[in-house]
């Protein structure tokens, strides 16, 4: 899967955000941008999108995250330690009804 890299014991996930958005939320896969679409309630102002992300990202998979590339961009890879892509599938379609093609 374009959007999931293993990387030894990590995961990296390549990830579409829409900030301001009103709340968080997991929307859907984007088959075209090969991207799992987010949406933020922050602003992209002064890393407050980025700050809500890597939380919202660890809490959700019981996981450390952290952003690897597109800091300031819409566009955006994702480092989750410790998860493989097997286990990120299935909570990612438990907790937010969002199932990635295989």
């Amino acid at each position: 899967m374009p959007c999931l890299r293993e990387a030894g014991e990590d995961l990296l996930v390549d990830i579409e955000v829409s900030p301001a958005s009103g709340r968080f939320e997991v929307r859907s896969y984007n088959e075209w941008r090969k991207r799992i679409e987010v949406k933020i309630r922050a602003p992209p102002e002064k890393g407050r999108a980025n700050r809500e992300l890597i939380k919202e990202f660890s809490s959700a998979f019981n996981t450390n995250a952290e952003i690897l590339s597109g800091h300031k961009s819409r566009h955006k890879t994702l480092k989750l330690y410790g998860i493989d892509a097997e286990t990120f599938r299935d909570l990612l379609e438990e907790r937010f009804g969002v199932t990635l093609p295989r």
